[in-house]
């Protein structure tokens, strides 16, 4: 099958997963709120008005104020820039890293494929949240340590989600073929086998992102990402947890956000898989 009419049949069994369709379709909102955040509130997301502060929700303040008087939904949008950010280049990261060591894994022969299994073996043996906060402690806070932070540290699973393809596709005849006809290595890699690769790419990113925003929160809130006044879901729920039982709407809409983002990416990655699995089809 030509991988356009492979992609093809992809995205119609896609456009079919309701479930599917509507997560993009949350998803495209926030992404548009992250990016065009200036034109949606009117509110400076770190200006402190303490005359306003821990209001509860109105029509002015819709999610209601947090304990310096800033708007909580003007700083729920920009936390999605911060959120979607690094679940996005974290994850492209991870990506780069697993697919070239995956590839070299699978295809190189057994010496190379012992050397990069063990590191496989080794960094999914670690607790992921731990190394996190161990990283970033040496690293310092800030949103580029929280890139190669969460980056460096989640390539393992699409390692072997790689090496798994490659040893199946290198058995199939056209590489064989390819390889008597003279092929080198390298073209081999770069035009049969990174291309069926990238379906098992794109879904390994799109469950990736879900658990780089759950982390970046976790480290927002233990103080090791975002620092503030900057806003992070995760500091912002930091931030209201002493006024979890007067104010709860503070930490409820903060929350909200990463719950809906966590889900939608989830049940997104989901449909993909699905739909760019030929197993499953």
């Amino acid at each position: 099958m030509k991988r356009e009419g492979y992609y093809n049949d992809a995205f119609r069994l896609l456009a079919k997963n309701v479930p599917a369709m509507l997560s993009l379709l949350v998803l495209i909102i926030f992404t548009f709120a992250a990016i065009f955040a200036p034109f949606i509130t009117r509110f400076d997301p770190d200006k402190q008005v303490l005359a306003q502060r821990l209001l509860s929700p109105s029509l002015t303040h819709w999610f209601g104020t947090d304990e310096y008087g800033r708007d909580i939904f003007t700083r729920c949008v920009y936390g999605c820039r911060i959120s979607l950010s690094v679940g996005i280049i974290s994850q492209l990261i991870s990506c780069a890293i697993g697919c070239t060591l995956g590839i070299c894994a699978g295809f190189l022969g057994k010496k190379v494929d012992d050397v990069i299994s063990f590191f496989i073996q080794a960094f999914s043996s670690f607790p992921f949240l731990l190394m996190a906060m161990a990283l970033m402690y040496a690293l310092g806070s800030g949103i580029m340590n929280l890139y190669l932070s969460l980056g460096l540290l989640s390539w393992a699973g699409t390692a072997r989600l790689i090496r798994g393809t490659v040893i199946q596709f290198k058995k199939q005849e056209y590489i064989e073929a390819c390889r008597i006809d003279g092929g080198s290595k390298l073209r081999i890699i770069i035009k049969h086998l990174f291309p069926n690769c990238i379906p098992m790419l794109i879904v390994a990113a799109t469950l990736g992102i879900p658990e780089a925003v759950l982390s970046e929160a976790s480290l927002s809130y233990l103080g090791l990402g975002v620092q503030s006044p900057t806003a992070s879901w995760g500091a912002m729920i930091a931030g209201a947890q002493t006024y979890i039982r007067t104010n709860t709407y503070y930490s409820l809409f903060p929350g909200l956000c990463i719950i809906i983002t966590v889900i939608a990416f989830n049940m997104l990655g989901d449909g993909l898989r699905d739909a760019l699995d030929p197993k499953l089809r």
